[in-house]
């Protein structure tokens, strides 16, 4: 069991190790060597979560876009009614009241 390190993906990685609060020289000099320590870490983190981006297969990629489409005309139509039946509402409301002829 692997108590002082993380296993991923059958690796060994070691444990996070405690970040240090800055010094009088870290001050000094602007705090570069801690911005610079906090920029690493974050590209770190950001390979080892590219690492987990998974490219989906052909027939994942067409079963999705068979919803897409389904769901742009589904909506689509219905759009399509509901103005069609505002439209005819608004119009017989202003007709009866002499807005339109």
């Amino acid at each position: 069991m692997a108590s002082k390190s993380a296993t991923v993906n059958g690796e060994e990685r070691p444990a996070q190790i405690k970040r240090q609060e800055p010094g009088a020289m870290a001050n000094l000099s602007g705090n570069m060597v801690g911005t610079w320590q906090k920029f690493t870490g974050f590209l770190s983190d950001v390979r080892a979560e590219t690492r987990k981006v998974v490219t989906p297969s052909r027939k994942d990629v067409q079963a999705t876009t068979t919803v897409v489409l389904f769901a742009v005309f589904a909506f689509g139509i219905f759009f399509m009614m509901t103005d069609f039946f505002f439209n005819r509402a608004v119009s017989y409301i202003l007709h009866r009241l002499g807005g339109a002829q």
